[in-house]
């Protein structure tokens, strides 16, 4: 028997690909398909929601279990309209669209520029793909979005429904998601779904640190949904509609923001890797065009099958969101540093500055998913077949052992089932009986389940099973009271928590 990795499996596996697979191994399913569905809003399906429990899990772990000066919260979706005026997101929550006059169809127009800028550089004209980004960011810049149309006039795009370039002007439209609050009508009034979770965080800033006891610099994280309506919602679960945040938001005195900003650059890149993601499949992409706040940003983006998009922002946000809520609020948003006067400084109250990581749950997701996905040539005897699996972390894998009796009688299924009665406390494990048994492996190795233990007419004599590992398809003979540890040690957090 050998085994040869296709080293391209990665590069030639098409998004299609994926969305097929997610959908028919129970990861992500469309939402409403009986109703042909609602675009880019999508349901996750019973292997889907442990995948991604797991990683958010995995985040939540890291950043307030691994880190003493972290805490959590979990603030409501809706909140006070003003909260949204003094963020900035209802006067400037805007993106530049642009519509295509033959096929009806509506585009970002920076998208489409650059996606422009990928083709070249995909072509290998560098300077020409850095040239057009910066053309775009002076223009978004100085809201000039009539030179954004001549932009992409001049750099031929076309529409990818209708290849034509008879485009119309590009206008700002607001992403967010209102609504009504209010049990009468004409007495009710607007809101808003919430398009980030940071502000649930920042209107919390003095709770927290007062019931908490918090001592600058500290950091507050947070995972939840947001809402926004996307022009061009696509590429599966990279952008959608509804989605989850994973954000934390860290304060710091004025003057060390640029040392905390390196630091959970670094912290947020090899965190990335700690989760099984290749080095060479991650990088920084420094932001040509900043937020007016913004003194810093960079996204750690990775090489997904449609190219390197951004799975995380690092952003150095200075004391622009608590300065607007103490100023909109009327109340102070300050914090009072007695550590000043040790440093010979007088005691003083500051706005804290504030450094952000904020990833998306579901572009996690996504990242994860697509870097697991691997088809390699097997070769047994004469034949050569093609092998798919997924090559999860076994601590991020939605099933950690799957228990096989080898025949459905003679006992067998009522040995498997007191196994699964004793790893099923501390694992997510399942059993299954049906088929034959190398169907069942290919089964399991399909969702990503690492361990499969085969019980069959040697365990009822001696209390011995055969236990299967996913990515190598070795079998070991061992001890029914070594499977506990034996898979604990594999999919335990801690084996993440050393890389770290």
């Amino acid at each position: 028997m050998a085994t040869k990795t296709d080293k391209t499996s990665l590069e030639s596996t098409q998004l299609k690909d994926i969305i097929s697979h997610a959908k028919e191994y129970g990861f992500v399913f469309p939402s409403s398909e009986i109703y042909d569905g609602l675009q880019a809003v999508y349901d996750y399906g019973q292997n889907g929601v442990e995948l991604k429990n797991n990683i958010k899990t995995l985040w939540w772990k890291c950043m307030t279990q691994l880190n003493q000066n972290v805490v959590g919260i979990d603030a409501a979706i809706f909140m006070h309209p003003l909260t949204w005026k003094a963020s900035g997101h209802i006067d400037s929550f805007n993106d530049p669209m642009i519509d295509n006059k033959d096929s009806k169809k509506r585009y970002r127009a920076d998208v489409l520029v650059e996606e422009k800028a990928a083709e070249y550089e995909k072509a290998g004209d560098l300077d020409k793909a850095q040239a057009l980004v910066k053309s775009l960011a002076r223009l978004l810049e100085a809201e000039d979005l009539k030179g954004v149309q001549e932009l992409i006039i001049s750099e031929n795009i076309k529409c990818p429904i209708s290849g034509t370039t008879n485009w119309t002007e590009v206008r700002q439209f607001n992403l967010m998601f209102s609504t009504q609050v209010g049990s009468v009508a004409e007495d009710a009034s607007t809101i808003y779904l919430r398009p980030e979770t940071a502000q649930g965080i920042f209107v919390n800033f003095l709770n927290v640190q007062k019931t908490g006891r918090m001592k600058v610099p500290f950091g507050i994280a947070q995972i939840g949904k947001a809402f926004r309506n996307e022009i061009v919602a696509r590429q599966f679960t990279f952008r959608m509609r509804e989605f989850e945040q994973m954000e934390m938001q860290f304060f710091v005195r004025p003057g060390t923001e640029e040392e905390w900003y390196e630091h959970w650059k670094q912290i947020r890149l090899k965190w990335h890797e700690a989760m099984g993601i290749p080095a060479e499949k991650l990088r920084f992409h420094d932001h040509e065009k900043l937020a007016h706040y913004a003194k810093a940003a960079v996204d750690i983006e990775f090489d997904f099958p449609f190219g390197f998009k951004e799975v995380e922002g690092i952003h150095s946000r200075s004391d622009f969101d608590l300065s607007q809520h103490q100023e909109l609020s009327r109340k102070k948003q300050q914090y009072f540093d007695n550590d000043l006067n040790e440093e010979g400084k007088p005691f003083g109250n500051y706005v804290p500055y504030v450094i952000e990581t904020s990833a998306g749950a579901d572009r996690l997701f996504l990242m994860t998913l697509c870097n697991a996905f691997t088809e390699e040539e097997v070769t047994e005897g004469d034949a050569t077949k093609t092998r798919t699996f997924l090559k999860l972390h076994p601590a991020l894998a939605p099933v950690k052992a799957a228990i096989f009796p080898l025949v459905r009688k003679d006992g067998l299924p009522e040995k498997a089932l007191e196994i699964f009665d004793q790893l099923k406390y501390d694992f997510n494990v399942i059993y299954e009986e049906r088929d034959a048994i190398g169907k069942r492996y290919t089964r399991q190795d399909l969702i990503g389940t690492p361990y499969c233990i085969a019980v069959d007419y040697e365990t009822l004599e001696n209390n011995t099973v055969t236990i299967r590992d996913r990515d190598t398809r070795e079998q070991q003979r061992l001890p029914i009271s070594e499977l506990s540890r034996i898979i604990g040690d594999a999919v335990s957090f801690k084996r993440i928590f050393e890389k770290l």
